[in-house]
């Protein structure tokens, strides 16, 4: 476990071990929440990574027809 120390600026490093764990890069963005007592920051990835994640998946299912 890491801890760390708000500046008074409120910023605050995430250590290295953390940053290589999550593979974090400079610049990245990541979103900040607060949940049940805590912040969680959400490491935010750019919409092109999602390229062929659904690569094979199977398309055959029944459809509903349209409805006009």
């Amino acid at each position: 476990m890491s801890i760390v120390t708000i500046s008074s600026r409120y910023q605050v490093v995430i250590p290295k071990d953390v940053r290589e764990r999550l593979r974090l890069k400079p610049g990245q963005k990541v979103q900040a929440l607060p949940f049940k007592g805590r912040v969680e920051l959400i490491p935010l990835e750019p919409i092109e990574s999602a390229r062929g994640f659904v690569r094979g998946i199977d398309t055959s299912v029944p459809r509903e027809g349209d409805r006009a």
